[in-house]
């Protein structure tokens, strides 16, 4: 058990190197037979597929559902048929697209670029699970996001993670998240379709660097609850802020909280907080201490990101296939490079002249190191945004589920004492708890 955190550092490492080659720092991967998704500029007019808008609408009924198992009938078993459902539903069947994770990309690349004309079931694919986030809390991830189902489904025997393991990694998901906004806004790539882990095992073709990543999210899944969810997917980062806004969220137990415990060693994603006692004075005044310090450090590491993102403008900028086609050009006129690439043959025979596609590869260039200075500011926005969070006290009377790291699968409920009087599962008291909550007896 000792060698654990140094055994999942390492396995999400790989997992995060493959987001690394698209940032241009390692040279990217070929994926045999694995078709990479690419950004493509629809017709605005053109009529939507159906199957789209069956996607939205399966999307939709799977959210309400998730809602109504977690919220009112409290039931595992109806959240664990769900996963299963959509797995096979918006996972195999349609192949992990569209889905919002992705749709992130498509929405930034809009936003950014006005010849980019965004699919209207992929807007509403991204706005549908935040807009049920802020009633109703990450309902979405329990039991109707493919890739959040195929890991609930491997987590077999979870084992927790060490507090300040699970922080550290926490914060990959944010800086995930502001690298694929680059991307996108830039039109450089679109990343988190291109190193989806799960993608490939949705379609059956994926390559065998892709069947690796695959194998080993699932394979660290079986004791490491959801490891993509809660350490790289972005969109498991936008939801996690919105669900501290959420009207309403997951109750471990139906009533009053005994403290047993119980609920807090069932739960695989560290998403159980604890009771709160008031610390004497020493340490209070230590609390705010640190609090005070980690306010000060903030702007200096706002300003320090943004410093480290400037200089990162090669690397950055040499992901955009645009700057890769004057590079390798410049190289080939000067013999540094032997022979020549489809794009370069293409190119020569366009006519265009080399100076214009250097010029625009110069202006491409000093846009992204713009991006890359914000980039490096939302970083240090990350990690200083996280220092205060840590050094906040909260209140808590009893356990809790953290709304941003709940992800609402109902784990703690087959466990709660209060939870199995109200189903009847204890006898003698199941009539009293039953005849308080007035509410049928769930299964």
């Amino acid at each position: 058990m000792k060698t654990f955190p140094a055994l999942l550092a390492l396995l999400l490492v790989a997992v995060a190197a493959e987001a690394v080659c698209a940032a241009g720092l390692i040279p990217t991967p070929e994926f045999a037979g694995h078709p990479i998704p690419t950004a493509e500029h629809p017709d605005p007019v053109a009529r939507l597929p159906l199957r789209d808008w069956l996607d939205v609408a399966a999307m939709a009924g799977g959210i309400a559902l998730a809602s109504y198992f977690a919220l009112r009938r409290r039931t595992r078993r109806g959240l664990f048929l769900l996963a299963v459902v959509s797995l096979v539903w918006l996972g195999f069947w349609r192949k992990g697209c569209i889905c919002p994770i992705g749709a992130i990309q498509n929405v930034t690349l809009a936003l950014f670029d006005r010849s980019y004309a965004v699919p209207a079931a992929a807007v509403v694919m991204f706005v549908l699970p935040l807009l049920a986030t802020l009633f109703f809390g990450r309902t979405f991830c329990a039991a109707v996001c493919p890739l959040g189902a195929v890991q609930e489904l491997a987590a077999v025997r979870p084992i927790r993670v060490p507090v300040w393991l699970d922080h550290a990694l926490g914060l990959l998901a944010y800086v995930y998240l502001g690298a694929a906004v680059l991307f996108a806004a830039t039109g450089s790539a679109f990343v988190i379709c291109r190193y989806d882990p799960f993608v490939g095992l949705f379609r059956l073709s994926a390559g065998l660097n892709m069947l690796i990543l695959s194998g080993a999210l699932l394979v660290l899944g079986m004791f490491v609850g959801r490891p993509y969810c809660r350490y790289l997917c972005p969109y498991g980062a936008i939801l996690g802020w919105l669900a501290h806004l959420s009207r309403r969220h997951v109750r471990i137990p139906p009533e009053e909280c005994i403290q047993c415990r119980l609920c807090e060693e069932s739960c695989p994603y560290g998403a159980i907080r604890e009771p709160t006692v008031t610390p004497p004075a020493g340490k209070l005044r230590r609390g705010r201490r640190r609090l005070v310090v980690a306010l000060g450090l903030l702007p200096v590491l706002i300003a320090a990101g943004a410093m480290l993102g400037r200089r990162l403008q090669a690397p950055l900028a040499s992901v955009h296939p645009t700057v890769q086609l004057a590079e390798r050009l410049w190289l080939e006129s000067r013999g540094l490079v032997e022979g020549s690439t489809e794009a370069s043959e293409a190119f020569r025979n366009s006519g265009r002249p080399p100076e214009s596609l250097y010029a625009e590869a110069r202006t491409l260039s000093h846009r992204i190191g713009l991006a890359g200075g914000w980039l490096g500011a939302w970083v240090g926005l990350v990690f200083g945004g996280k220092l205060i969070h840590l050094a906040i006290r909260r209140r808590r009377t009893g356990y809790q589920p953290d709304p941003a790291r709940c992800v609402a699968c109902g784990r703690c409920f087959w466990y709660c004492p209060g939870e199995q009087a109200r189903r009847g599962w204890i006898a003698g008291i199941a009539q009293k708890s039953a005849a308080t909550t007035n509410e049928p007896l769930g299964g």
